[in-house]
């Protein structure tokens, strides 16, 4: 078992990566606080380790809630029902909720945690690639709102993250590759080594080969970690997490919730960003090729849906938590593994980068 460490002081918590960890109480026993412990999974998911998981708490009062499974989903609606069951089960402040799912299980828990009784502790068990990487870690909670994403929520860090790498094998092709992306991510923004290892290692991680992917797991983790410690709310360095998330999200929300991955949408979104870094001088043409290589390499889509032209993607950017005083942030390259945030883009240039990438057709 790897073990990585969030460094925020007294609310530190840590990070466990391996096989077998699902349902060995050893890893929570030191984190549930009260008695009452409520596990928030999906209609997928439940019935795969929901058993499992309810035995790692089977020293506590164990309550489950199962919500619809899907980014569709992820609404102040469906989250009534995390809060429906914590209080006619009357759960008191001491209670721990658990996230036993992907990405959207996750931010909805942690959401859940952070307002009722006006924050109580939980627990992240991810199940999907994407969220093991990325979601999981550094206390980002929240919903969806149709006219944006993650527009509503809170940062409420969890007490620790139980990664089985175990629960990988369930997960389909599509959801292992759109996590790759965020993978991807922490390369591109700051270890130019790791990009290599990741174009050498690809085919390993696509065929889930266990030591592959428990490397990539912890790399991953360890950048954020490191990130989230030095800048928990996203005031500076950890908007670099963001890299592709500008023009992902706005793929995301005007093609309706669900139709893309979020990490779908995060690598075409990166490929884009490289693009647009070309165009105004600071990375090569030659660069852009290798981050599009990497994103193909991973199976996911390099080019946007036909019908998001310029207004379009405007259009829904301008709605993102990213913009600060009316100006749209993006973040960029000045070489790769040399990310910056900058709202200081050429419209032009803008433009010719969205053209560029839009699919010819719908597919």
């Amino acid at each position: 078992m790897k073990t990585v460490n969030v460094d925020l002081g007294e609310r530190s918590y840590p990070i466990f990566i391996g096989n077998q960890l699902l349902g060995d109480p050893r890893h929570v026993a030191d984190f549930v606080h009260g008695r009452q412990v409520m596990i928030v999974s999906n209609e997928t998911i439940a019935p795969l380790y929901m058993e499992k998981a309810r035995s790692a708490f089977r020293d506590f009062e164990v309550q489950t809630v199962i919500l619809p499974d899907g980014e569709q989903y992820k609404n102040l609606e469906v989250l009534d029902a995390v809060f429906d069951a914590l209080l006619s089960n009357q759960f008191d402040r001491h209670c721990t909720l658990v996230a036993l799912g992907g990405g959207v299980i996750g931010d909805m828990t942690g959401f859940a945690a952070a307002c009722y009784q006006r924050g109580v502790d939980f627990i992240q068990i991810p199940t999907t690639l994407l969220a093991m990487v990325d979601s999981s870690v550094g206390g980002k909670t929240g919903v969806n709102h149709p006219l944006g994403k993650n527009m509503i929520g809170a940062f409420h860090q969890p007490r620790c993250v139980i990664i089985d790498t175990d629960t990988l094998a369930s997960l389909d092709d599509r959801q292992l590759s759109a996590g790759l992306a965020e993978v991807i991510k922490y390369g591109l923004i700051r270890d130019t080594d790791f990009i290599q290892w990741l174009e050498d290692n690809m085919r390993k991680l696509l065929d889930r080969d266990d030591a592959a992917i428990i490397h990539a797991i912890e790399f991953s983790c360890r950048c954020k970690a490191a990130v989230v410690a030095e800048d928990e709310r996203e005031s500076g360095v950890r908007a670099l997490l963001n890299l592709g998330h500008t023009f992902g999200h706005a793929i995301e929300t005007a093609t309706g919730y669900g139709n893309w991955l979020h990490g779908e949408a995060v690598g075409t979104g990166m490929l884009m960003a490289a693009d647009l870094s070309m165009r105004h001088g600071w990375i090569s043409a030659a660069d852009v090729q290798r981050v599009e290589n990497l994103i193909d390499m991973a199976q996911l889509p390099t080019r946007a849906p036909a019908s998001m032209d310029f207004d379009a993607f405007m259009q829904v950017m301008a709605v993102d938590k990213k913009v600060r005083d009316g100006r749209i942030n993006f973040v960029l390259f000045h070489a790769l593994g040399d990310a910056f945030v900058t709202s200081d883009v050429d419209m032009g240039l803008l433009r010719e980068t969205i053209e560029a990438h839009r699919a010819l057709k719908e597919d």
